[in-house]
């Protein structure tokens, strides 16, 4: 018999905490003894990878599909382990409690790191178990410190402009470099080390909990990344390393011009004759992370939309088909069933379909799609969902339900959901409304936004796609999460059979 059960959608990065940033800290144990009470049983998280910083802060432009977030990383525990002074951690202005200033925040981060690690040189050993990560996460890890040392001696330029040597990976010329900089990449896989240490502390304690984390792989990377680096031969590049087509999808829901993401598109022919190695090692790497992830833009996998590199929107692209059901066989003879959830929201054609039944992959039911043009036929309504899927009221793309209901629905939506859910609606009362909805749903897995719980509007929104500013920048203010809350989501998420109250 499947379990029943739900959880929230939190990113680590939205969390209180006195360091601009939420991170691994204490908030982030205290965010899982909320989830317990309230009987959530899943934390859903986004990327945890370093961000690129012209993303601003997009947890989906990643300069490593391996690497964690040097950002997420808890100073209070720098200071617990004698490496930093609790009056070292204290930055010149007072950070924002409601937003992250990501640029104020990586110079603090950077600032902080750099002087623990200068205190474990000066100490002169290694901490423990520090050189069985090193050796564990070769695969990835020594790419990505040269990587990173590098790009810092070349004052942040991408990798395209560094000399040409280094550029192509000469191997004289990166060795002669990694000689030259050998203090700058251990420190870097020092940084990586402590971020998967206070990692795997927090995961264990959440799994003790019988709380099971949920991550979110984006299909893609952006052409400054340590991977593209690392392996160009993966990607649509020319004689030069430069992409020749780009990502993107095609006009929908949030863009009439599309979305161009701009990173450069997999040579999938090279990688299905490579047997897809660096796809495994990818989901290995995920597996190990978490308990199950969420591919971002599944259908990428399937068939995928290319633009040409200097294309100005992303209109004029094509889709062009990816070996996916070879790609699956692979991974599914590799790791068994795919503890996975396919992001399958946009244009999806029967083939994604196809893939998603063979593989038993879940997809996903997000009710602010539900009550358009296509009422009452259409697949988000809770009485066409099926077991086999996530249902979600919003995603990180989505308005708040608040915001959305106060900003954006038509009169003909609010009818139709007035005539669905046939009770008076309010701005105060619409999440309770709709939490209820996902509640009852026979979908297995129901994931919650916390901003949804908490009924927060507009302005509690983290992302907007298609090129908005100011996106990834909300944090939770601290002593907003009440045993008020929890007591209402525990007797809600028990009436309909996903905890016991």
């Amino acid at each position: 018999m499947t379990i029943r059960t739900s959880g929230i959608l939190m990113h680590i990065s939205c969390l209180p905490g006195g360091y601009g940033i939420g991170d691994l800290g204490p908030s982030a144990y205290g965010f899982a003894d909320f989830l317990s009470a309230s009987g959530q049983h899943v934390w859903q998280m986004l990327p945890l990878n370093p961000v690129d910083r012209q993303s601003g802060g997009s947890p989906y432009s990643c300069s490593s599909a391996f690497a964690g977030n040097p950002l997420l990383i808890s100073p209070y525990f720098l200071i617990r382990t004698g490496l930093l002074s609790k009056d070292e951690t204290i930055f010149q202005q007072p950070f924002s409690d409601d937003r992250v200033d990501y640029p104020a925040v990586a110079e603090h981060r950077r600032t902080l790191l750099s002087l623990a690690c200068e205190r474990l040189e000066q100490q002169g050993k290694s901490p423990g178990g520090f050189a069985h990560f090193c050796t564990r996460q070769k695969a990835w890890l020594d790419d990505f410190a040269a990587y990173m040392a590098i790009k810092e001696h070349f004052h942040m330029q991408s990798w395209s402009q560094w000399p040409q040597p280094l550029r192509d990976r000469h191997p004289d010329a990166l060795a002669e470099m990694q000689g030259k900089l050998a203090k700058q990449i251990r420190q870097h896989k020092f940084v990586q080390f402590v971020f998967f240490l206070q990692w795997q502390a927090l995961k264990d304690y959440c799994n003790t909990r019988s709380i099971r984390l949920y991550g979110d792989i984006p299909i893609y990377l952006p052409f400054d990344s340590a991977d593209v680096w690392s392996c160009p031969q993966q990607y649509k590049l020319d004689e030069n390393r430069s992409p020749t087509m780009v990502s993107g999808v095609p006009p929908d829901y949030f863009s009439t011009t599309g979305q161009l993401w701009g990173h450069p598109v997999y040579d999938w022919q090279f990688l299905q004759q490579n047997g897809y190695n660096w796809w495994l090692k990818r989901f290995a790497h995920n597996f190990e992370m978490f308990d199950v992830v969420r591919i971002d833009h599944f259908r990428g996998l399937v068939a995928y939309w290319e633009v040409a590199a200097s294309a100005q929107t992303a209109v004029d692209g094509e889709w062009v088909q990816a070996p996916g059901d070879d790609f699956f066989t692979r991974l599914t003879m590799r790791f068994g069933r795919l503890p996975v959830i396919a992001e399958d929201l946009g244009t999806i054609t029967p083939d994604v379909r196809e893939c998603m039944r063979k593989f038993q992959l879940p997809g996903m039911r997000v009710l602010q799609f539900a009550f358009g043009d296509d009422f009452p036929d259409s697949s988000f309504l809770p009485h066409h969902h099926v077991p086999d899927c996530i249902v979600y009221t919003g995603t990180h793309d989505n308005n708040t339900i608040r915001g959305w209901f106060e900003q954006e629905i038509d009169n003909q939506t609010r009818v139709n959901l007035q005539r669905y859910l046939g009770t008076h609606l309010s701005a105060e009362n619409i999440h309770h409304h709709m939490i209820r909805l996902a509640m009852m749903s026979v979908a297995d897995t129901v994931i919650i936004p916390l901003q949804d719980i908490l009924g927060l509007g507009a302005d509690a929104r983290l992302n907007q796609p298609a090129g908005a500013k100011n996106n990834w920048q909300w944090r939770l203010a601290k002593g907003s999460l009440t045993k008020q809350h929890a007591g209402w989501l525990k007797k809600t998420t028990a009436a309909y059979g996903r905890c016991r109250a």
